[in-house]
C-alpha cells in the first residue's frame, strides 16, 4: 500500500491536544509552550483492530454478574511496593514507574520479576539493553527461575506478537521512550509515538489480562517525559525518587487507581540491589546529634505510616541587606510563613538574621504537622538553646500562632514511644483522641509560646 503523505502537526505535551498550527497557548489544558511539531503521515481511514483476546459479543455486563474471585492481588515479595500499590498488583493493570535515570528503576523491576517469576510467567522487554547486559545486571541480583523470559525489541508490533504467543501474566516495558509502532511515522520518544503505544499496551493489559510496568524517563522539572496524557492513561503511577549519591530511594505513588495516593515505600541501594527500608525512622534519625541546638525530631504521616524525621535549623546574624533564608527538603514559602509567625506570636526578632532549616536524611515533606518541629527548632537555634533529644513534637501552626490539630495523633505517638521518646509535645486538642499514652508524656499546648517554653533555659 502507497504511503500516505507527510504533514505537520503540533501535539500539545501536556494534554495531546493536536492542532493544524503553532499556538502559544494550548486550548486544551490552557498551558503556555508546550505545542511541539511532528512529522505524521496522513492515512486514510481502515478498520479498527479490536483488543487482543477482547470478547466480540458488545453486549454489556451487569455489575451484579461480574466475578471478583480471578482478580486476587499479586504479591511482589516487597511489603514497601505492595503497600504503595494498595495491597499488591492487581491482574489486567497498567503501572508507570518513572524516575531519574539511574535511580534504581529497572533493578526494581529486575527484582521484582525474579519474585514473581517463582510462581508465575513474567516477560521482561527492553530496549535499551542487550540480553547479556541484563543477564550482567541479574547476576548482581541473585539466582532467576527459568519462568523469567528476556526479549529485547523495540518494534510494539513485534512484542505484541511475542506477548500474545507467550501468554505471561507479568510483562516489564523498559522504557516506553524506546518503543516505537510502524503505524506512527515519528520517531521513538515523540509525543506520537509515547501515546500510540502506550494506548496499545493498555488494550493488550485489558484485554489479555496481563500485568504491565512500563518504566518511563522523566524531564528536568520531574516529570514522565511525553505527553500528559500518558498519566492519564494507565492505572498507576509511581515515582522513584532519591539522591544519586545517597544509598535509600523513595518510591512515591502519585496515581492509583486501585488504592491510596499517600503511601510511600523505602528502599536502601545495596550491592546486591535495592533492599527494604522496614523501620524509616529510624534509618532517618541515625547520626542525630545530642545537646546541639536547632534540632528537633517531628512526626509526619504519608498514608497509614508514621515516619519520625529530624528537623535542623540554623539562625545566625545577617551580614547582607537582605537575609537569606534557605530550605531543603520543605517548602520555603512555608518556611517564611513560619518565621513570620514566629516573629509576630513567638516575639522572636528574625528579620535581621539569615535562617537555614533542613530536613536531615534528605527526604521530602511538606505535611503541616511539621510546622511545630520547623518552629521550635528555628526558636532554639536563635536561643541557642538545645531541645531535650528524648523530645518529639507535631502539630500545624496558624497564623496567629495557634497549633492546630492534626490527624492520626494516636499512631504518631505510639510510632515515638516505640523509638524509645519519652516527651511528645502536640496540639492540646488532639489529647482527648489519645487511647494509650502509657510510657510517653504527652504536653497539650494551645499556641507556639507554650511550645518554646519546653526549650532548655
Amino acid at each position: 500500500m502507497a504511503k500516505g503523505k507527510k504533514v505537520s502537526i503540533y501535539f500539545c505535551q501536556s494534554c495531546g491536544y493536536e492542532s493544524s498550527k503553532w499556538m502559544g497557548q494550548c486550548p486544551g489544558c490552557r498551558e503556555w509552550n508546550t505545542l511541539v511539531e511532528e512529522l505524521v503521515e496522513k492515512k486514510s481511514a481502515g478498520k479498527i483492530k479490536s483488543a487482543p483476546g477482547g470478547n466480540a459479543d458488545l453486549k454489556p455486563t451487569k455489575i451484579s454478574e461480574i466475578d471478583m474471585q480471578d482478580k486476587e492481588r499479586m504479591l511482589t515479595g516487597f511489603e514497601e511496593l505492595d503497600r504503595v500499590l494498595g495491597g499488591g498488583i492487581v491482574p489486567g493493570s497498567l503501572v508507570l514507574v518513572g524516575g531519574d535515570p539511574g535511580i534504581g528503576k529497572s533493578t526494581l523491576l529486575l527484582q521484582v520479576c525474579r519474585n514473581l517469576a517463582e510462581e508465575r510467567d513474567v516477560l521482561y522487554i527492553s530496549g535499551e539493553e542487550s540480553l547479556q547486559q541484563i543477564k550482567m545486571r541479574a547476576q548482581r541480583i541473585g539466582q532467576f527461575s527459568d519462568r523469567l523470559q528476556l526479549f529485547c525489541d523495540t518494534s510494539l508490533e513485534r512484542i505484541e506478537q511475542v506477548v500474545e504467543r507467550e501468554k505471561p501474566q507479568v510483562v516489564i516495558i523498559d522504557s516506553i521512550q524506546t518503543m516505537y509502532s510502524e503505524q506512527v511515522s515519528s520517531a521513538p520518544g515523540s509525543v506520537s509515538q509515547v501515546r500510540e503505544t502506550t494506548a496499545r499496551l493498555l488494550q493488550i493489559a485489558k484485554g489479555m489480562d496481563i500485568t504491565i510496568f512500563i518504566v518511563g524517563h522523566v524531564t528536568k522539572e520531574g516529570v514522565v517525559a511525553g505527553p500528559r496524557v500518558l498519566e492519564h492513561m494507565v492505572d498507576t503511577v509511581l515515582y522513584f525518587e532519591g539522591e544519586r549519591h545517597a544509598s535509600y530511594r523513595i518510591l512515591r505513588g502519585v496515581k492509583n487507581r486501585f488504592g491510596s495516593t499517600n503511601e510511600i515505600g523505602v528502599f536502601e541501594m545495596r550491592e546486591e540491589g535495592l533492599q527494604e527500608v522496614v523501620n524509616p525512622s529510624e534509618f532517618m534519625l541515625n547520626g542525630k546529634p545530642e545537646g546541639a541546638s536547632g534540632s528537633i525530631v517531628a512526626c509526619s504521616m504519608e498514608g497509614t505510616r508514621p515516619i519520625l524525621l529530624e528537623i535542623q535549623a540554623l539562625v545566625c546574624q545577617s551580614n547582607f541587606g537582605i537575609p537569606r533564608r534557605t530550605a531543603a527538603g520543605t517548602d520555603l514559602t512555608r518556611m517564611n510563613l513560619l518565621m513570620a509567625v514566629l516573629e509576630k506570636r513567638g516575639g522572636l526578632s528574625l528579620s535581621n538574621c539569615d535562617a537555614y532549616v533542613n530536613i536531615a536524611g534528605g527526604i521530602r515533606m511538606n505535611e503541616p504537622a511539621i510546622d511545630l518541629g520547623i518552629i521550635m527548632a528555628l526558636a532554639s537555634s536563635f536561643r541557642d538553646q538545645a531541645i531535650d533529644g528524648k523530645v518529639i513534637c507535631f502539630g500545624e501552626v496558624g497564623l496567629s500562632g495557634e497549633v492546630r490539630a492534626v490527624n492520626m495523633a494516636q499512631q504518631r505517638v505510639s510510632e515515638a514511644r516505640k523509638l524509645g521518646f519519652t516527651v511528645c509535645i502536640l496540639p492540646k486538642v488532639s489529647i482527648p483522641g489519645l487511647t494509650d499514652t502509657k510510657g510517653i508524656k504527652v504536653i497539650g499546648v494551645e499556641n507556639i509560646r507554650e511550645a518554646i517554653r519546653w526549650i532548655k533555659g
